[in-house]
């Protein structure tokens, strides 16, 4: 019986590795297409286009511009070969079926306040995926290719319990729709990368329902980035969520410590958290070896606000206020359900969901005071 079982769940991995793999693939295929399209290398789009695709496009002249791949690609001829352009493209979501899938991709062109959203359809062809047809539609943009990165946990329990618990999707939704606002890219980083839970999800606050019900937003919480695939140079700032999973698996994690450390030190950007999330500062050392919180006024969820008799407070690993103060920190908080935001230096912190939108603010605040300098 063990031996079917084993079989069964071996049967059941390989699968989702399988799926895993032609995700990248695809993946891939489109990555070769935006590093084509903004370092000039023709050849890198051809890779990526089946040779008898055509690309659907908009004209003064014409309703519809319909464009061969091959005589696309010659338009990158005409810039310096492997030189940046200027075109910064992501993909914003992926629906893969069997050999067929469905992309799309945001290219930003920062200096001209232009954004395009490329629509992809791929197939595999011969045993390699290839983008069959394009499409693309461009407006104007405050979007400046400036990054945040967004640290959230992939644990659903508290600890070793049943209890479930999850990333404050208000406070996502808060400090994302005030950094998307201002015209910042946010990523999203976790231990293990992939999907992460979700918790205090209210369906009739306006935003909140609004980007719950926007896949692209969605797609990017289902398909966080592991830490491994960080670049830490292109963040200004880094944001540590809250909700009860922050607790676990993200204060401990060496390797998203160090990102956080880098951009900080190496970048001189931000280090900012919110509620729970405040966990995940903690036990950050700088380069000289003290605890990042020394010395530094820090916000986040206060001790004497949890229910210390509720069961899930018995699977605390540690307090945060405490922890903070035993480290040299000045934990500073204000009454419950109240807005409060310290900053101190390039540390960024608040006390609840509340606080988030001033977070994000304070930060913005911070990294265009950055510019004048």
């Amino acid at each position: 019986m063990k031996k079917v079982i084993y079989f069964i769940a071996l049967l059941f991995s390989s699968g989702y590795l399988l799926a895993q793999t032609e995700e990248e693939l695809v993946k891939k295929c489109i990555e070769n297409y935006i590093d084509g399209t903004s370092y000039n290398r023709p050849d890198n789009i051809e890779k990526a286009f089946y040779s008898e695709a055509n690309l659907f496009l908009s004209h003064k002249d014409k309703d519809l511009w319909i464009v061969p791949s091959g005589e696309y690609a010659k338009w990158f001829k005409k810039g310096n070969q492997g030189q940046f352009n200027g075109r910064m493209g992501r993909i914003i979501s992926l629906d893969l079926h069997n050999d067929i899938a469905l992309a799309k991709a945001e290219i930003l062109i920062p200096d001209k306040k232009m954004e395009f959203i490329d629509l992809f359809l791929l197939k595999k062809i011969q045993g390699e995926w290839k983008i069959i047809s394009k499409s693309a539609s461009s407006i104007n943009t405050n979007k400046s290719g400036q990054h945040i990165l967004f640290i959230v946990s992939n644990a659903h329990y508290y600890g070793k319990s049943n209890l479930a618990t999850g990333n404050s999707f208000s406070e996502i939704i808060n400090a994302y729709h005030t950094f998307k606002t201002g015209g910042y890219t946010v990523d999203f980083v976790s231990p293990e990368g992939g999907s992460v839970p979700l918790a205090y999800i209210n369906t009739s606050d306006t935003l909140q329902k609004q980007y719950l019900f926007d896949p692209d937003f969605m797609y990017a919480l289902k398909n966080t980035k592991k830490p491994a695939e960080i670049d830490s140079k292109i963040y200004k700032a880094v944001h540590y969520i809250g909700g009860g999973a922050a607790m676990y698996e993200v204060p401990e994690n060496k390797e998203i410590q160090a990102i956080a450390l880098r951009v900080y030190e190496e970048n001189k950007g931000i280090i900012s958290s919110v509620c729970h999330g405040t966990a995940g500062i903690v036990n950050l050392k700088t380069n000289d070896g003290n605890y990042l919180v020394a010395g530094k006024k820090i916000s986040g969820y206060p001790d004497s606000f949890e229910k210390q008799d509720g069961e899930y407070f018995k699977y605390f690993p540690f307090l945060i206020q405490k922890t903070i103060e035993g480290r040299g920190g000045v934990f500073k908080f204000s009454a419950r359900n109240v807005s409060h935001v310290e900053t101190d230096g390039r540390i960024v912190t608040g006390q609840n969901f509340q606080s988030s939108s001033g977070v994000a603010s304070k930060i913005i605040e911070l990294i265009n005071n950055a510019k004048k300098e």
